[in-house]
């Protein structure tokens, strides 16, 4: 109990704030219960590091990838949102079952169709695809209060000045001795841009006048049919491509292969089964979540209990809709401005990777992978196979595998 005090608590805090905007914007635009997905969340976050032996400094927040699927099975003829949560609990399921398939396989032939040059662009890929979110916030293109009252520039501004005061916290702040406020950049940029937008009237309070001090989730339980199944489990297979990236891009933060150790079958177990407990309950389908990654590079600290503290706040959240508010008026240009610093240090992670392992891109084999998987990445390309849909980051990732496999195939050959 000697990592759980003070600072570990404030630095849980800012991991809270880092995933909230993402995890109850799910529930928004599919319907979902927001108690219910910040309570999935951090249950789901508690169990993932139970069954990855507390090693792995990530955050489980509500998964994007499902929104398509979750509103076509709410628009078919006899569907509906708890029948959606069933196609979630059996996406979810898939995952374990991977997680034996691999347990049995073992690691090794995941870092032979894995190589540097191939998880290099994925992870830059997680960053860059997230890029135009930051920009959107950060220009008021979801806050229109604001932008009718400063302009598109005035939004840029107050972005920029929250920017400028989390690069001013994490670089100057240790300089002048105060080390450990460094590590809340994050936080402290978002509590300046919050107060200085309180000043200026940016912010309508009524909803958090509005909103209860206590509150309970509206949990549901699941229900079953083929053609919800058919709609859902698909988009397993592209999230379990993404969830690798994930695992690979903390990993290199962090300077650990946890894809060896606990194990990516234990990783995948963990996120499969957070994603069907949540839909018990009648959460969204959980995920790793990109953008605590790149809060653990930007501060620096990367003990695994702060994220177990950002699930506990996200649980005590959850029965508290007032502090639930004042976190969800929090304005896009300042959550925008903290984001391009996010989102940009988890694709340096991807350039590092490849810097470290010493990629030879004057191999034009390597040159022409890395290459087709940036372009397919960002170039909202869409490939429908069935029910299956690939497109960003997953579509990039598989096209990457198998290419290299095709073309590169003899290397690994010389290498054994």
């Amino acid at each position: 109990m000697k990592d759980l005090n003070g600072k570990n608590i404030l630095l849980g805090l800012q991991h809270t704030f880092v995933m909230f905007g993402a995890t109850v914007l799910v529930p928004i635009l599919t319907g979902l219960d927001v108690g219910v997905a910040l309570f999935a969340s951090g249950i789901g976050t508690l169990l993932f590091h139970f069954l990855t032996k507390f090693e792995v400094p990530v955050y489980l927040g509500s998964s994007f990838a499902f929104i398509p699927g979750i509103i076509a099975v709410t628009n078919l003829r006899n569907g509906s949102l708890a029948h959606a949560l069933g196609g979630i609990f059996l996406a979810g399921l898939l995952y374990v079952v991977i997680s034996m398939i691999l347990k049995k396989a073992g690691t090794k032939i995941l870092h032979r169709i894995l190589p540097p040059y191939v998880t290099g662009p994925m992870i830059i890929l997680i960053g860059l695809i997230l890029a135009p979110v930051a920009v959107e916030s950060a220009s008021g293109a979801n806050s229109a209060n604001i932008v009718e009252r400063i302009g598109t520039n005035g939004c840029w501004l107050l972005a920029v000045f929250t920017l400028a005061v989390a690069i001013m916290v994490k670089i100057y702040f240790r300089e002048i001795g105060l080390k450990f406020l460094s590590m809340l950049p994050v936080l402290l940029a978002l509590a300046t841009g919050y107060i200085i937008s309180l000043v200026f009237g940016f912010i309508d309070l009524n909803p958090i006048k509005d909103a209860a001090w206590i509150g309970f989730p509206q949990f549901m339980l699941p229900k079953f049919s083929y053609e919800a199944a058919s709609i859902i489990i698909p988009i397993a297979v592209v999230t379990m491509v993404e969830h690798f990236g994930d695992v690979l891009a903390i990993g290199n933060v962090v300077g650990k292969d946890f894809v060896e150790n606990p194990g990516i079958h234990r990783t995948l177990l963990g996120d499969g089964l957070a994603t069907s407990l949540s839909a018990l309950i009648g959460g969204p389908a959980n995920t790793t979540y990109s953008e605590n990654t790149g809060a653990v590079a930007l501060t620096g600290v990367y003990n695994p209990i702060i994220m177990r503290i950002a699930a506990v706040f996200a649980i005590v959240l959850a029965f508290i809709p007032k502090f639930s508010a004042i976190i969800h008026t929090i304005p896009g240009p300042v959550i925008g401005g903290v984001s391009i610093l996010l989102f940009g240090m988890i694709s340096s992670i991807g350039i590092k990777n490849m810097v470290d392992n010493e990629v030879d891109f004057s191999n034009p084999k390597i040159l022409i992978v890395s290459a087709t998987m940036l372009v397919l990445g960002l170039g909202k390309t869409k490939i429908l196979v069935g029910n299956f849909q690939f497109e960003g980051l997953g579509l990039a990732a598989l096209v990457g595998i198998i290419l290299n496999l095709i073309i590169n195939f003899p290397i690994y050959k010389e290498e054994e």
